[in-house]
Parts: structure tokens; sequence; C-alpha cells
């Protein structure tokens, strides 16, 4: 069997550990510049954007080095959001981008995501070929053919102005003290700015990177830093972003939680409303509340749902004609403004609904009741399945009995990590709880 380095969301590892080495990096940048570079010509070009993990600098100097090796120009854009990269490839007539980042995860893992010349991440099949071209290797151009590589100084503010523009004409925050949680991460500079830009009093956590603390007990996976700034501060809203500043997570002023299915629930009935939610359809995976299943099905509007990862919603979004999709996990998608989730976007969308009913975020953040849910993670050894264990099938099968139809349950292994995600659902508390500790035993019995 091939082996696979693609994950749901590019290439991932802990950094300096196969596949996420400099060497793989510089094969795969070799790779995809071929890929884009069919054509021969000498006008190709790539942008590249980083978070602010310290393996970034190795992994950009390799991807950098792969690229140029086969004629591609390179855009290098430094520490920017995983938003910006989709952005800047369109308006920069890049034929790719390229994100270095792991997203929500430790610091010590790092992550390579490609965009195609729409902006858009790319393809299943585009990625396989890609990774085809990765191991077999592909021939270098001669050295007058060599690419450069440029740095480009002003990509985080081409990409603020982009962001600001998305709120409403006329709209101010004056008035408005907003915690930023920035995760240490790829916007620590640009949402502050942003904020302060369009007239809030921000209260900054998270935004003194130094390499090694991104996503280190704060951000939109840590947002107790962020609930007691915000009480602490008497603070109209919380926005805590992820490592690449690609989802979000908000905190009313009470200091309570509002996560991706709240705030799509609250977009979706507003552009519904206005006649901007196109075809009456929200995108959201099967990780997303049953409550908001039923807000949406009480208003006729219709969830659309699809595998795990925000390109699986993206790619439904753009088949179906759809402008609004997102996890859970708070990737908001907004094709009207963007082509991949958007955190700081999508706070700003919150924060106009804020100005425009004049209601304070706790009446907006919490739109419908969720059914009960549990999600529990369980880490596994490279090499082992557990999902392949008789013993978790046959657990699996006695869970699903159980619920009866009068819930769900969803066993997955992680495309990013090595987890195996146990979530269920249902009215049963009880029931509930007994079902994924069931689960989650025997899964945890597979992998000793």
């Amino acid at each position: 069997m091939a082996e696979r380095l693609f994950g749901t969301d590019g290439v991932r590892g802990q950094a300096n550990t196969h596949p996420m080495t400099a060497e793989l990096a510089l094969r795969l940048g070799a790779a995809a510049g071929r890929y884009f570079r069919r054509d021969g010509s000498d006008t190709h070009r790539v942008v590249i954007g980083k978070d602010t993990r310290l393996s970034g600098y190795m992994f950009e100097n390799a991807m950098t080095a792969g690229f140029t090796s086969t004629g591609m120009n390179v855009l290098l854009l430094g520490p920017v959001p995983t938003p910006a990269v989709g952005m800047l490839t369109t308006s920069m007539r890049a034929d790719v981008g390229v994100m270095i980042s792991a997203s929500h995860n430790r610091a010590e893992d790092n992550g390579i995501k490609f965009f195609g010349p729409d902006g858009f991440k790319l393809s299943d099949e585009a990625e396989a070929e890609i990774e085809g071209m990765t191991l077999e290797g592909v021939a270098p151009v001669q050295a007058n053919n060599i690419g450069r590589a440029t740095r480009i100084d002003d990509g985080r503010g081409r990409y603020n102005e982009r962001v600001k523009a998305s709120f409403p004409h006329g709209r101010r925050l004056d008035g408005l003290k907003i915690v930023i949680d920035c995760a240490n991460g790829a916007a620590h500079r640009a949402a502050p700015e942003v904020l302060w830009e369009l007239g809030a009093e921000i209260i900054p956590i998270g935004v003194k990177p130094d390499g090694r603390n991104i996503n280190l007990d704060c951000g939109s996976t840590h947002t107790d830093a962020a609930v007691a700034a915000v009480l602490a501060n008497g603070a109209d809203l919380g926005i805590c972003l992820d490592g690449d500043a690609d989802r979000v997570m908000l905190i009313d002023e009470n200091g309570q939680l509002a996560d991706g299915d709240q705030i799509m629930a609250l977009f979706a009935a507003r552009w519904a409303a206005e006649g901007r939610l196109r075809g009456g359809t929200l995108v959201a995976t099967v990780m997303s509340n049953l409550g908001l299943e039923r807000f949406l099905a009480a208003r006729g509007l219709t969830l659309e749902r699809t595998p795990v990862g925000d390109r699986h919603v993206v790619e439904a979004m753009r088949r179906g004609g759809w402008n609004l999709g997102g996890e859970q996990s708070g990737h908001i998608v907004m094709t009207d403004y963007a082509t991949t989730g958007d955190g700081l976007l999508a706070g700003l969308q919150f924060l106009a609904a804020m100005v425009e009913t004049g209601q304070p975020a706790s009446a907006l953040a919490r739109q419908f009741q969720p059914v009960p849910q549990l999600l529990r993670n369980v880490r596994f050894a490279n090499g082992q399945a557990p999902l392949e264990s008789a013993l978790v099938k046959k657990t699996i099968t006695a869970a699903e009995t159980r619920l009866n139809g009068s819930g769900r349950l969803l066993i997955r292994k992680s495309g990013t990590e090595p987890l195996i995600r146990v979530m269920a659902e249902c009215e049963d508390d009880r029931l509930l709880s007994d079902i994924v500790d069931e689960v989650v035993a025997a899964v945890q019995a597979a992998t000793a």
C-alpha cells in the first residue's frame, strides 16, 4: 500500500519527524512546483505564509528551495493567518499558495496546506498527484531557470484591509470592549490591528509568540484565560482564535462560550431573513449538534452534512452553490468574503450583528438549546489500528443498539492527530455518559 502524506488538512506531524522533515518539505515543494508549472513558462509564482512556530523558519526555507528548484518564483509573506494565504494567492495572481501551520496543534507539530490559484484548498485528486510526485521525486530545472524568492512586507496589511471591508459600511466598534486572544499565533498582530482600527477598545492576550508558546493555554482550544479576561475587564465580547486564525470561539459578556454551531445558527438565521443565504442551506459536518439541525428546520432551512474537515465543507458549498458553512470547532466559511475559514472575519460578522441589533453578545450567542453531546479523545501509537479491533466493533454495535434511534454515535480517526474521537449525543445524560465510557474503554484496551 502506497504511503499517504496528506490528511484531512494537508500534511501534518511532529517537526523533524517523518513526514514533517525539512527533506520531505523540500521534495513536496518541488513536486507542487512541477505540478503547477507544467507548461514550462517562467512566469509561475507561489505565495508562502506561516504561523509563529519555531520550525516554521526551517520549513519556509525548505519549501522555498523545493519550489525554486523547479523554476517557481516564491513570494514570502511571513507570519499571516491561513485565510490571508488564500486571499493573496488570488490577488497576487499566484499559481499556488502554501500555509505552513499545524493550526490548533501544539508547538512541536507543524503542517503544510496548499491552495490552488482560485484561493481554495486543493482537491483530493490534486493532492494525490502531488503526493505521488513527492514520493517518486521530480527533476530540477536547468541552472539558468531556477526561480527567485522575494519577501512581501505588506501581506498582513493587504489582508487587514480585505477583512475590514467585510464590516458594514459606515459602522464602527466605538464603545465596545473586546478581548482578543490570538493564541500566540499567526494573527497576533493582524487581529488587534483590525479591531482597533474599527474603533474598539481591545484587551489583547496571546500576542507574544516566542516560537514555542503557540496555542499554549490560550486560543480557541484553551479559552479559560480569555474567559477570565472578559469577566475581569467587563468586556462586551471575547474572540478566541487558533494558531493560524482560521477558527474562532466567542465568549459573551457573562463568560459563556459560543462554539461554531451557535455562530453558524446566528449567521444562517440573519442571512436567511435578509435573503442572503443561498439555497436556504447551511453546510456543516457530522459533528454539528442535532440542536442546530432542529433550529434550521424550524425556520424552513436545510442542514447539509459532510465528513469532518473544513475542506469537505467548502467542497460541498461549491458543488451546491451555497455560501455559508463551517464546523462546530469554529471554522466558519463565508464564501462571499473568503475562500476558507476565517476566525477574525467571523468575529467581525458577529460584532456587526451586535452593532446592528443593539443586543449584547449573550442574546446572540445562544441561538438554540444543544442536545447533550459528549466527545472524548483516545491517543494511539503509530502502527496501531484500534478501530479494526473486534472488541471495539462489538462495543460500537452494542452502543448503537442501546441508542435505538434516540441519538447519534460517531467514532472516527482524526485526520490531523493520532487520536480516535468518540462522540455521542442523546437527550438521556446517563445513557450518553455510559455509551461514551464503554466505547472509550474498548478503544483504550485495543491500544494497550
